[in-house]
């Protein structure tokens, strides 16, 4: 028996339910493409101009510029243009192209991105991921064609990028690389950073010329180990300086710490180290050098004649079939390129606290590789040490790339000769010094691994592949296992099935020991507690906790398993749905659906009942032999609910196709079929007017679905401008909920005696 306090709230439970409340019809229009038309292009000479004015992102605060700006762009600028000139040069090396050209690619990335830019941290030129790239390309084609020329295949693949790095921008179609996940941009560049370092190392000790550099990364390490015996004196003007480079850095990071006044100089100072170390080393160099006028009587390897200037500045001819050539190489070039920069550009636009438009970002990166080609540049992307410098130095703007490329126009014209002397080896130790930094810390994969078991495999993986294969296939690898991880997870959802809990919330509640029985006796003794919709209990305290009801999964996986999850009541049964529901799963929730439902409820019709011929072939029921005599049979009975009621939440989807409304109508058929009535089908959450419209077209929702005699859920609002009950959404679809309807009425086990 349940008591008087329970029975009273039953019968108020059926009065709310019998009475007669009155609402105002209201039938929402379904929306059409044209409604979409006329949302989307609604005034279109408007955002025509605002597109136009976006691809000069400039016009936005070249107006506000003063002096204060100034000052701290001349700084910025002048900082990364010491470290871009010996870098530039470097980044050519790994590229298989003379040092002039990572001038001329620096040159030109950081004049024209600051008239497209949407970053002012972010500085564009020749970096080592890239170079890499470009020197396993010039490989390829030249085994296909030997007569074009490094040089020409760098710019004609610049050339290449560029433009379709502009269409992309332009078509605003940059959201493409957001499908790349972070684990494997992190793979693939780290494990490219170790590629790049071992390839730099036969060049740090003398012997280039006897390891074949461009195979893959495990072998160039056992052949370098091999050949350490032929290690020259350039091990001095490589290890030394190297060494040099890591003590300076970590001393003029640990210095402010212990003498925090001291922190701008020894910023500044540890900017410069690439710079000084290559200018003492080359000096040495020239001191060794000068007098050997026979290039064999060396005994150093150095960089050798660079071109002062601009050299060839005009048009770029493009070959005829390169475009064949190059096709294989395309995809992989343009990821790296695009890639790179935009993971900078944010990354620095959260950190700084400014917004990046990606496709924009993609447009500078195209118009800088394609003027580039006016001045036989290579492709150029953004760097992640000069930027992370180039904000450290407090830049204001994207102007201060014109003071870097100002310094790198100096040095084109007035230092060429000084660049003569510089040693091979020390720009190999300035690479590495470089690179290092760009290899993910042992923490990283760790931190994955905390948060996503995958995510740190994909990592891991895409590593291996880098160094065990290649750049190329590391790269691919991490589209197609970003591609694969979302995929599954849309194609295997983790559905839950629901059930019911009475919560509250609390505010500043005291939270009590296990041990201390005495003590939440207490508490719970000093308070009122009210379960809304089902009882109150009173006690001496003024305050009052109102329960409402709330659905959870059955699996206990998100709440305290102390807490009794109440099930659904008899007949119902609560789906929830946590991805879109298209055509990749609509099949496995289906399954998943009618698997529970055959397991949790009975079927319309006894099986006993059913006649032979009436018995399918995959469920002919209990096996029965013409010997045997009816009496014998046993006819077990089965104390299941039957279905009336399948409530689907969908909160969470915000897709749906024509294949999962497809799966929807055949699980409706196969349900009313099971349970020999027809079933309602509530849906719960759906803000989509899309996902509404294509479950009203084919009779979900919709009132007159199961007749007149079924009970109908409608939300009323309250408003304060009028006097009767407003639907909350439309009349004509009670079976559309944005919460879940109230069915404790059916809750057999409640309300069993009035």
């Amino acid at each position: 028996m349940t008591d008087s306090s329970e029975i009273q709230e039953y019968h108020q439970h059926q009065d709310i339910h019998g009475s007669h409340v009155t609402i105002d019809e209201y039938e929402k229009p379904l929306i059409t493409p044209i409604d979409w038309a006329k949302e989307t292009f609604a005034h279109p000479i408007p955002y025509a101009i605002e597109y136009l004015r976006s691809l000069f992102p400039i016009h936005r605060w070249i107006l506000h510029y003063n002096l204060s700006w100034l000052y701290a762009d001349v700084v910025a600028g002048i900082t990364v243009g010491i470290v871009v000139v010996p870098q530039s040069m470097s980044y050519a090396q790994i590229a298989l192209l003379s040092p002039q050209y990572g001038l001329y690619s620096a040159f030109v990335g950081v004049f024209i991105y600051c008239f497209f830019a949407t970053s002012k941290d972010v500085s564009i030129g020749p970096v080592a991921v890239m170079s890499l790239e470009v020197s396993k390309v010039i490989t390829k084609v030249q085994k296909k064609d030997p007569t074009l020329s490094g040089p020409v295949i760098a710019t004609s693949l610049s050339l290449i990028c560029g433009a379709i790095a502009l269409g992309i921008g332009i078509l605003r179609l940059g959201f493409l690389l957001e499908f790349i996940s972070t684990p494997a941009v992190f793979g693939f560049m780290s494990g490219s950073a170790f590629s790049i370092i071992v390839g730099q190392v036969p060049s740090l000790l003398g012997y280039n010329k006897k390891v074949n550099t461009r195979e893959a990364t495990y072998k160039v390490v056992i052949n370098t180990l091999k050949n350490l015996k032929f290690t020259k004196l350039d091990a001095v003007f490589g290890l030394i300086p190297l060494l040099i480079l890591y003590v300076w850095k970590f001393s003029a990071d640990a210095a402010p710490k212990k003498y925090p006044k001291t922190k701008t100089f020894f910023f500044f100072f540890q900017a410069l180290r690439n710079g000084i170390v290559i200018i003492v080393f080359t000096c040495i160099s020239w001191g060794m050098i000068r007098h050997h006028k026979d290039e064999k009587t060396k005994p150093i390897s150095i960089l050798g004649t660079v071109p002062s200037g601009l050299r060839d500045v005009g048009a770029f001819h493009f070959p005829p079939g390169i475009m064949a050539t190059l096709g294989p190489e395309l995809p992989a070039s343009i990821i790296v390129l695009l890639l790179e920069h935009i993971a900078i550009s944010k990354s620095f636009g959260r950190v700084n606290d400014y917004k990046i438009v990606p496709d924009q970002e993609v447009i500078a990166i195209g118009v800088t590789n394609l003027i580039g080609t006016l001045f036989h540049a290579y492709p150029a992307t953004g760097s992640f040490s000069r930027s992370a410098l180039k904000a450290k130095c407090n830049v204001k703007t994207p102007l201060a790339g014109l003071f870097t490329g100002a310094c790198v126009l100096l040095a084109l014209y007035c230092l060429t000769g000084a660049f003569y002397y510089i040693p091979k080896a020390t720009l190999s130790a300035v690479i590495i010094h470089a690179v290092s930094d760009l290899i993910a810390q042992y923490s990283v994969p760790l931190f994955m691994y905390k948060i996503s078991p995958i995510d740190s495999g994909i990592f891991i993986v895409a590593v291996f592949i880098t160094v065990f294969s290649s750049i190329e296939n590391g790269i691919y690898f991490a589209i197609c296992a970003s591609a694969a991880q979302l995929l599954f997870k849309i194609a295997k959802p983790t559905g839950h099935f629901l059930g019911r809990v009475q919560v509250s919330e609390v505010i500043n509640p005291t939270i009590i020991k296990d041990d201390s029985s005495d003590s939440i006796k207490y508490e719970v003794d000093e308070i009122s507690i009210e379960n809304s919709g089902k009882k109150q209990v009173k006690s001496s305290g003024n305050a009052v906790i109102k329960y409402h009801t709330k659905w959870v999964p059955l699996t206990k996986s998100v709440v305290n398993s102390n807490i009794k999850i109440k099930p659904a009541p008899p007949g119902v049964l609560v789906y929830r749905l946590n991805e879109s529901f298209t055509y990749i799963n609509s099949s496995n929730q289906y399954d998943t659906i009618f698997d529970e439902i055959r397991t949790k409820t009975r079927k319309g019709e006894h099986p006993s009942q059913i006649t032979n011929i009436n018995r399918p072939w995959n469920d002919p029921g209990p096996l029965r032999l013409p010997w045997r005599k009816a009496t014998e049979e046993v006819i077990e009975a089965d104390t299941r609910p039957l279905l009336n009621i399948l409530v689907l939440d969908f909160t969470q989807v915000n897709q749906i196709d024509s294949t999962s409304i497809q799966a929807l109508i055949d699980l409706k058929k196969a349900v009313n079929k099971y349970t020999n009535h027809e079933v309602e089908f509530h849906f719960v959450g759906i803000y989509s007017e899309w996902i509404k419209r294509a479950l009203i077209n084919v009779g979900f929702g919709i009132g007159s679905e199961f007749g007149s005699n079924e009970v109908t859920h409608y939300e009323i609002a309250k408003n304060d401008e009028e006097f009767n009950h407003q639907s909350l959404i439309g009349t004509n679809t009670p079976y559309f909920h944005l919460d879940f309807p109230n069915f404790d009425y059916l809750d057999e086990e409640e309300y069993k005696e009035e």
